[in-house]
């Protein structure tokens, strides 16, 4: 199958170069941005180019891997053609392809991708669409030769499950982030924390995340959290903190 990746950022890096490793060929990769097109290119052995109206109208499958803000304005600079076109986001419905091509759907991974750090792919959730059997049936084939987790859902299921991931990644994320200021500012390796984040995670494989839930919020214990709210100085911080242990009292402390 001949692919053109139109995008080169974290998640078409790893699927890209996923696809190649079960048979694929990327024959093209686009990104407005030079340095970037080029960079995966290179690791692709496949031809580079900034300009929409030059991507190849010859391959099979492409894929829309950009951000949501410049997805439609992409698809509507591409030549139409006979290929598959699908994109990558979870946020986004399928009909943004309506009008643009015949054949076109989505393939979703669930999970976050960085360029530099690989991914076991035969473990992520991909979740598909499209708007024809046939099409149906080329994304299972193609999403099968990368995971052994492949499913279908809707535009709209889609999206929640997106901001679902919104809240389970990036934002828990951004609390690491919080908790290694604290510990930079007091000159702690942030690094001791690495057990307990861990640990935190690996509890929900076998628990729900509810039943998981310790701290002073789940029984709102003001003496401890009075006591730290104290110790931020950042008006910020100590919102989230006063913020998020409401929430835990209020889904957890107070069943």
């Amino acid at each position: 199958m001949r692919v053109v990746f139109i995008g080169a950022g974290n998640l078409a890096t790893r699927l890209s170069l996923k696809m190649q490793r079960v048979g694929m060929t990327i024959e093209q990769v686009y990104s407005h941005t030079p340095e970037h097109a080029k960079s995966l290119a290179d690791k692709l052995h496949s031809s580079w180019t900034t300009e929409l109206e030059n991507i190849t109208a010859e391959a099979d499958l492409y894929v829309f891997s950009l951000k949501d803000k410049v997805l439609q304005e992409v698809i509507s600079g591409v030549k139409p053609n006979n290929g598959l076109w699908i994109h990558t986001a979870g946020s986004m419905p399928m009909n943004v392809f309506e009008g643009y091509t015949n054949n076109y759907g989505v393939l979703y991974p669930l999970q976050t991708f960085s360029k530099e750090r690989e991914v076991n792919f035969s473990v992520v959730p991909f979740f598909l669409e499209a708007n024809s059997l046939e099409n149906k049936e080329i994304l299972f084939k193609i999403a099968s030769l990368l995971s052994d987790n492949v499913q279908f859902l809707s535009s709209e299921k889609r999206k929640y499950l997106h901001l679902a991931a919104v809240f389970a990644c990036n934002f828990t994320n951004h609390i690491y982030t919080l908790a290694g200021k604290i510990l930079a500012e007091q000159k702690i390796p942030t690094d001791v924390l690495l057990p307990l984040i861990d640990e935190t995670a690996a509890k929900i494989h076998s628990m729900s995340p509810a039943m998981a839930q310790t701290g002073p919020a789940i029984r709102y214990d003001e003496n401890v959290i009075n006591k730290q709210l104290t110790m931020l100085d950042d008006p910020e911080m100590k919102a989230i903190y006063q913020l998020i242990s409401r929430s835990i009292y209020k889904e957890v402390g107070n069943e």
